[in-house]
């Protein structure tokens, strides 16, 4: 029986629902003290350069048919994968947490009945997603994005029809660390991509399509963050639907965003989990990550998350770094060694430069630089291993 492939449809629709986002809402709202002309500007560069790297990794995944850990054993070995999975695993139960908290606290704020209450309702839906499974999710997916697609544009509406967005909102962020917040978004979701572009009729367009689509929704809800942060004056989110006359329309924006993405992260738990034995039933354990998400949810208070986002980008911008000189540069798998130590030392040294242009205000942010940096150590380590070689080879014959 040949096995079903996604359409790029289905691919833009997940990354659709990926990008509407409370978290993604709620960091936009840090960018208000930039002001609004350079938070967009801020916003628009951040996320060509996430994007682009979330096609690439979509793009690895989708033409060697693997999910994404299974992309991460071409760079570092079927052994040397396993340390990524697992912190892959931790950030994505991690996600799962953050996202269930906030959106239960925004809608106690819209209809208050109890954070732990909406936090076991949001929980409750994001495992009943998971238990539809992916493949049976067309219809309702479809559904729920056309109700958050008018949504959300009745709630850009009433937030931008009137009132000054020349003004800056107190507080200090360096231009810099604004591209960082805008690429640690897109950065998260590279280690998850890869789980849905590897079932893509055509993986180049299915990797672009969903790159873009959620690009364009990433950068539309950030602008509704900032904004709303700069004319509503807060960034509560369900303060700022109630004065925008929402109602229950935020509500809906709230609770159906906020499954919609944490579905996503949960799942991918699941899939990443598999790596470590074939034993591992990955829907399973995509529904363990959701309980513990929504438990940690109710014991947690989760309210600043950069620091979270700051640690994913130190882990997976030099990860992905290494993974996009093996695969479209030098053109060599490691995928039948146990651990490849070469490139597992340039990860660790792209980590450590990572966490060291932190504490530098580059104007273009981190990102770009460590990967650059990541990915010329990888290119001189593949000639010099090849330079080796070859005068081993030499010598032999000689």
């Amino acid at each position: 029986m040949q096995e079903k492939r996604t359409t790029i449809f289905e691919n833009a629709l997940i990354w659709f629902g990926a990008g509407v986002s409370l978290a993604e809402i709620m960091t936009g709202t840090f960018l208000a003290p930039l002001g609004f002309s350079k938070a967009l500007l801020s916003i628009l560069t951040g996320h060509v350069i996430g994007c682009f790297l979330l096609f690439l990794a979509g793009y690895m995944g989708g033409k060697t048919r693997m999910s994404a850990m299974e992309t991460v054993t071409l760079s570092f070995g079927s052994k040397g994968a396993l340390l990524f999975a697992m912190l892959n695993v931790l950030q994505l139960v991690g996600w799962t947490a953050i996202m269930i908290y906030d959106g239960a606290l925004a809608a106690n704020g819209a209809v208050s009945c109890g954070r732990w209450e909406w936090a076991l309702v949001i929980g409750g839906l994001i495992i009943l997603w998971l238990v539809i499974g992916i493949q049976s999710l067309g219809k309702v997916n479809l559904i729920a994005m056309s109700a958050l697609f008018i949504l959300t544009i009745v709630l850009s509406f009433v937030i931008f029809r009137r009132g000054d967005l020349s003004a800056a909102a107190e507080g200090g962020l360096s231009f810099g660390a604004a591209i960082e917040l805008n690429v640690a978004m897109p950065l998260s979701w590279l280690p998850l991509i890869s789980d849905y572009t590897r079932e893509a009729e055509k993986p180049a367009a299915a990797s672009a399509w969903s790159a873009i689509v959620y690009g364009a929704v990433s950068c539309w809800m950030y602008i509704i963050g900032m904004g709303s942060a700069l004319l509503a004056g807060t960034s509560d989110i369900a303060e700022i639907m109630l004065k925008a006359g929402l109602g229950v329309a935020g509500l809906v924006i709230i609770v159906l965003s906020t499954v919609t993405t944490t579905f996503l992260d949960a799942y991918s738990a699941g899939i990443s989990s598999e790596l470590f034995s074939e034993k591992i039933d990955g829907k399973k354990v995509a529904i363990a990550a959701a309980a513990i998400g929504t438990a940690a949810a109710i014991a947690f208070p989760m309210d600043d998350f950069t620091s979270f986002l700051y640690l994913i980008g130190s882990v997976f911008a030099p990860m992905i770094g290494v993974m996009i000189a093996d695969f479209f540069i030098i053109r060599r798998r490691h995928d039948e060694e146990a651990v490849c130590i070469k490139n597992l030392v340039i990860w660790f040294a792209g980590f450590l430069l990572y966490r060291k242009l932190m504490t530098i205000d580059l104007p273009i942010g981190s990102t770009l630089v460590d990967i650059a940096a990541t990915i010329a150590i990888c290119i001189a380590a593949g000639f010099a291993e090849r330079a080796a070689a070859a005068k081993k080879a030499a010598d032999t014959e000689n």
